[in-house]
C-alpha cells in the first residue's frame, strides 16, 4: 500500500530473532507519512489514529467512524456531548440519521422553539450540524434533535450506534 494511504496498523517483531515473525494487528485506521518533518526528523511517522476496524461504518460506500462524528458535535457549543448514530439498512444503500440534544444554554435562550421541526432555530441547528459533519465525513446526514435527556446515558460504554438489520429478500 502507498504511503499516505489508510490501513489498518500492524506491528511486527523484527529484531528478536528467538521470537518467530509474527504480525500483530493493532485495529487502529491510520496512515503513514513519509515527508520530512519541521522539527528535522527524517524517519517515517504515524499520522494520528483516524479510528478503529470494529468501529467503522459503511454508508453509501463512505467509511464513517463514529470518533470522527464526534469529534465534529462536539465542536458545536449548542450541543449536549450526547448523540446516537442510527444505521438504516432497509433501502438499497444504507442511510445515517444523528439524533443530538440541545445544550442547556440554547434551551434557556430560545426555549421549546428549539424543538420545533420547521422552526428557524432548529432548522439552523441542524443546518449547522449537517454542515459540519458533511465537511468532517463527507457525507449528508438526516440530523434530528430531540429533547434533553432522551438519549441513553450509561455508567461504562455508552451505546452510541444503532444499527438496523438489512431487508431480507
Amino acid at each position: 500500500m502507498p504511503l499516505g494511504t489508510q490501513g489498518e496498523l500492524v506491528i511486527s517483531t523484527l529484531t528478536k530473532r528467538a521470537i518467530p515473525f509474527v504480525r500483530y494487528r493493532t485495529g487502529d485506521i491510520t496512515a503513514l507519512n513519509a515527508e520530512a518533518c519541521p522539527c528535522g526528523r527524517t524517519t517515517v511517522r504515524m499520522a494520528r489514529v483516524k479510528g478503529r476496524t470494529d468501529d467503522m461504518l459503511i454508508i453509501k460506500g463512505v467509511n464513517v467512524y463514529p470518533c470522527e462524528v464526534e469529534s465534529a458535535l462536539l465542536a458545536i457549543g449548542d450541543l449536549e456531548p450526547h448523540y446516537q448514530l442510527v444505521v438504516d439498512r432497509t433501502a438499497t444503500l444504507a442511510s445515517l440519521e444523528v439524533r443530538v440534544e440541545p445544550s442547556a444554554a440554547l434551551l434557556a435562550r430560545a426555549g421549546k422553539a428549539v424543538l420545533e421541526e420547521g422552526g428557524p432555530v432548529a432548522q439552523a441547528i441542524r443546518r449547522e450540524v449537517s454542515e459540519r459533519l458533511r465537511a468532517a465525513i463527507g457525507l449528508g446526514v438526516e440530523v434530528t434533535l430531540v429533547p434533553p435527556r432522551t438519549l441513553p446515558r450509561s455508567e461504562g460504554k455508552a451505546v452510541r450506534v444503532i444499527d438496523s438489520p438489512a431487508s431480507q429478500p
